[in-house]
C-alpha cells in the first residue's frame, strides 16, 4: 500500500524542485509513474498547453502566466495527474516546479500572503517578518519575473486566491486543482476528472489488493468499482481491506458493504462552504453529487466508515484521533500522544492503516505519514459520532504537552556539551531523544509547518492557554537555537501574535508587554519604525499595568531608540531621559551609566554638545564610582569625540591621554589600540604629524597593522 500514483486527496505543504530542500519533496510522484485510467484526461492537459491563447490570437503578447486547471472532487485522483503533468513538463521550466496547498486540513482557504512566502522560502528569497500580504504576493511575483518555472496550486479555494500567485511572465506556467471552475480567471478551460472508468478501476483494485484478487471474480470486482462510482481513494479503501484480508475475496467485501450500510446509516460530514455561505461542492456544477443523496452515496466516506468500523476498538479510536494531526502529518509521537499509548505500539498501528489504505507513507529518514486529505472531513465526523468532547480535548492536550517535551530536547542538542540543558536531556526517555544538531534541526525543518499549525489551532481553540503558552514558548526558543533570530524572524513574528492573542484573552499584562516589544523590535527591525512605535507604546501601557519595571524600562528605552531612527533627537532624547530617570530611581548604576552614554550621544547627534558633554560626564562619574576602569575608559574616549566636535581637539587630547591609561589599567589592548588612532586623528588636526605616526604605530603593534587599518576606518 505504498504506491504514490493515485491521489487520495491531495499532497500537502509546499515545494520546489530542483535545488529545493528536503522538506519541500514529500507526496511527489515522478514522471514515470503510471496514472491508471487518466490518459485520456494527461492528453487534454498536453492538447490545452499547446492551445493558442486569446491574446496571442489577438495579437498580443500574453501580459500573464498561462492557467490550466484541473477539477475534481477530493479523492478522484485530481493531484496525482496534476503532479504526473508537471512531471512531464520539466524540462520546459528548467527553474523548477514550485508547489504550495491552498486549503488547509480543516477547509479553510490558505492566506495568499502565507502561501508566496512558503514559495519564496523554497526559491531562497528572505521576506521580511510581518509583512503584508500583497507585499509578499508582489515579492514573489518580482521574483518569479526573471525565472521559468512551473506553478502547481493545489486544492485551490478560489479564482481570487489563484489570481494574487499568478506570475506576471508569460515564460511561467500555472497549473491549479480545485474542486470545481474557477470562475473570474480569463482562458482557462477546465479538465474535469469524474470517476475512472470500469477497466481502470478494477486494474485498480488489482494493484493494491494484490494480484488475482480482482480477476477471480471480474463480475464482482466491476460491481466493486460501480459501488465506489469509479472514485479512486474509496477504491484505494476497499483494497486496502482485502490486501489485510486474503482469505476473503471481491464478494464477501461487497456482501460486508451491503450489510453495513444497511445497518450503519450515517450523516454527511461538514461541508466545507465559501464566503458566500455555499458548499464548495455545490459550487462545482460539474463535479457535484446528485442532490438529495444520503451519507452511504459518498463512496468515500462509505468505504472510510465501513474501513473503521472493521477495526479493533483500539485502533478505531486511534484513526480518529488522527483528524486531530496538524497539518495532517502524524509519525509514532504524535499517535502514540494522541491515543495514550507506547511510541512502538503506535508505529506498528500506522503501519497497519498504510495496509489498509488510511495512511500514506511520506518519503525522508524519519518514518512520517500523511492522512489523505479526502479523508479528514470523514474522520472528524465519526470522532464527533463518537467520541466525547472532552476525550479529544484530553488527546490534543497530550499531542501539545508531548510536542513540547520535543521542542525542549530539540532546542537543547543545540547546547554544549556538559552544559545542564545537555544534561536534562540524558535523562529523557530514548524516544525523546535526538541523536545531535544536525538531526534535531532536520526534524524541525520538516515538521515547521505542522508545529506552527498546532501553535494557531491551540491558541485559536482557547480550551488550554496555558499549555499553548508554554508550547509556543519552546518552539521560539527551539527556532532561535538553531536558526537564529534573524533567519527565524517570519516564523517568530507570528508566533509573538499568538503569544498576544493569549495574553489579551486572559488578561496578562507582563506577557502582553513582552509580546509588545517583540512584535515591535521585529517591525523595527524590517524597517516599519512607524509601526514600532505603536508597539513600543502599548508595550509600556501594558508594562505599566502589570508592575512590570524591566519592561517598562526596555519599552521607554526602545521608544527612544526608534525616534532617534526617525532623526526625531527631541523626543529621543525625552525618552531616553525617563528610562534614565527610571534606572535611577531603582538604583541600577550600570544601566543608568550606559544611558547616560543613549543621552549624550543623541545630544551630540543634534548639535547640543554641552549637554552630550555633561551627560558623558555623568556616564564616567557613575563608572568611577562602580569601579568600572574598562568602562570609564570607554566614556572618556567618547567625550574625547564630542570635545572635538565642539572644536576643543587640546581638550580632546588631554581626555583621550586619559583614557589611554585607564585601558591600560583594565588591560583591554583593543580599546588602547582604538584610542591610540583616535589621539593620531587629533594630532594631525593640530599640525603633529611626528607624534601621530608614533601612536599609530603603537596601535598597530597593540593589534596588528591589518587590524589597526580598521581601526582608523572607523575611527
Amino acid at each position: 500500500m505504498t504506491d504514490q500514483v493515485v491521489d487520495t486527496g491531495g499532497a500537502s505543504g509546499a515545494g520546489v524542485s530542483g535545488a529545493a530542500p528536503a522538506r519541500a519533496r514529500r507526496g511527489r510522484v515522478t514522471g514515470e509513474d503510471v496514472l491508471l485510467g487518466r490518459e485520456r484526461e494527461l492528453a487534454s492537459l498536453h492538447e490545452d498547453i499547446g492551445r493558442t491563447g486569446l491574446d496571442t490570437l489577438a495579437g498580443q503578447t500574453p501580459p500573464r502566466a498561462r492557467v490550466l486547471l484541473v477539477a475534481g472532487r477530493p479523492g478522484s485522483g485530481r493531484t496525482a495527474l496534476a503532479e504526473t503533468f508537471a512531471a512531464a513538463l520539466t524540462e520546459r521550466y528548467p527553474d523548477g516546479l514550485l508547489r504550495v496547498r491552498l486549503t488547509d486540513p480543516a477547509g479553510a482557504p490558505v492566506p495568499a500572503g502565507e502561501a508566496a512566502r512558503s514559495l519564496l522560502a523554497d526559491l531562497g528569497e528572505q521576506t521580511p517578518a510581518g509583512a503584508a500580504d500583497d507585499l509578499l504576493t508582489e515579492q514573489l511575483r518580482t521574483a518569479l519575473a526573471t525565472r521559468r518555472v512551473l506553478l502547481l496550486l493545489d486544492d485551490a479555494h478560489d479564482a481570487e486566491q489563484v489570481d494574487e500567485l499568478l506570475p506576471d511572465n508569460p515564460a511561467c506556467l500555472l497549473l491549479a486543482v480545485a474542486t470545481g471552475p474557477l470562475t473570474g480567471l480569463s482562458d482557462v478551460r477546465p479538465c474535469t476528472l469524474g470517476g475512472l472508468e470500469r477497466q481502470a478501476a478494477v486494474r485498480l483494485v488489482e494493484r493494491y489488493a494484490g494480484p488475482g484478487r480482482a480477476a477471480a471474480d471480474p463480475h464482482a470486482a466491476e460491481r466493486l468499482a460501480e459501488e465506489c462510482r469509479g472514485q479512486a481513494a474509496a477504491l484505494v479503501l476497499a483494497a486496502g481491506w482485502l490486501a489485510t484480508r486474503p482469505e476473503s475475496t471481491v464478494a464477501d467485501l461487497l456482501a460486508r458493504l451491503e450489510a453495513h450500510r444497511a445497518a450503519v446509516p450515517r450523516p454527511l460530514p461538514e461541508p466545507a462552504t465559501d464566503e458566500a455561505g455555499e458548499t464548495r461542492e455545490e459550487a462545482a456544477q460539474d463535479t457535484a453529487p446528485p442532490r438529495g443523496k444520503t451519507a452511504t452515496d459518498l463512496p468515500v466516506d462509505r468505504l472510510l466508515r465501513f474501513s473503521h468500523d472493521q477495526l479493533p476498538s483500539a485502533d478505531q479510536r486511534l484513526l480518529r484521533l488522527l483528524h486531530l494531526a496538524p497539518e495532517g502529518l502524524v509519525d509514532a509521537h504524535t499517535a502514540s500522544a494522541l491515543a495514550g499509548c507506547s511510541v512502538q505500539h503506535a508505529a506498528g498501528r500506522l503501519e497497519h492503516f498504510v495496509r489498509h489504505g488510511l495512511l500514506r507513507p511520506l518519503p525522508g529518514p524519519r518514518e512520517a505519514y500523511e492522512v489523505p486529505g479526502c479523508l479528514v472531513p470523514g474522520l472528524r465526523a465519526l470522532a464527533r459520532d463518537r467520541d466525547r468532547p472532552a476525550e479529544l480535548q484530553l488527546a490534543r492536550a497530550r499531542m501539545l504537552e508531548r510536542t513540547v517535551r520535543l521542542l525542549h530536547s530539540c532546542r537543547a542538542t543545540s547546547e554544549p556539551l556538559g552544559s545542564p540543558a545537555r544534561q536534562r536531556l540524558a535523562g529523557l526517555p530514548t524516544t525523546l531523544r535526538f541523536p545531535g544538531p544536525e538531526a534535531a534541526a532536520e526534524w524541525l525543518d520538516e515538521r515547521l509547518p505542522a508545529l506552527l499549525a498546532a501553535a494557531r489551532l491551540a491558541v485559536a481553540e482557547g480550551d488550554f492557554d496555558t499549555l499553548a503558552r508554554r508550547y509556543v514558548a519552546a518552539l521560539v526558543r527551539a527556532l532561535v537555537a538553531h536558526r537564529g533570530t534573524e533567519a527565524a524572524a517570519p516564523e517568530l513574528y507570528g508566533l509573538h501574535r499568538l503569544v498576544l492573542d493569549v495574553a489579551r484573552r486572559r488578561g496578562l499584562h507582563r506577557e502582553q508587554a513582552a509580546a509588545l516589544l517583540n512584535l515591535a523590535d521585529l517591525d523595527a527591525r524590517t524597517g516599519r519604525t512607524k509601526e514600532a512605535l505603536a508597539r513600543y507604546r502599548a508595550a509600556l501601557d501594558a508594562a505599566r499595568a502589570g508592575r512590570d519595571p524591566h519592561a517598562a524600562g526596555r519599552a521607554m528605552e526602545s521608544l527612544a531608540g526608534a525616534h532617534q531612527e526617525l532623526g526625531d533627537w527631541a523626543r529621543a532624547a525625552d525618552w531616553y531621559g525617563r528610562a534614565l530617570a527610571h534606572r535611577l530611581v531603582r538604583a541600577e548604576d550600570g544601566e543608568a551609566a550606559r544611558l547616560y552614554g543613549k543621552l549624550a550621544a543623541v545630544h551630540a547627534y543634534a548639535g547640543r554638545y554641552g549637554d552630550a558633554r555633561r551627560n558623558w560626564g555623568s556616564a564616567i562619574a557613575v563608572h568611577k564610582r562602580r569601579g568600572d576602569v574598562a568602562g570609564q575608559a570607554r566614556a572618556l574616549s567618547e567625550l574625547a569625540r564630542v570635545q572635538e566636535y565642539a572644536g576643543r581637539p587640546e581638550e580632546a587630547l588631554r581626555t583621550c591621554r586619559e583614557a589611554v591609561a585607564l585601558a591600560e589599567r583594565a588591560g583591554d589592548d583593543r580599546l588602547r589600540a582604538a584610542l591610540h588612532v583616535r589621539l593620531a586623528d587629533t594630532l594631525d588636526r593640530l599640525g603633529d604629524p611626528a607624534s601621530a605616526r608614533h601612536h599609530r604605530g603603537l596601535a598597530a603593534r597593540l593589534l596588528g597593522p591589518g587590524e589597526a587599518a580598521v581601526l582608523r576606518a572607523g575611527a
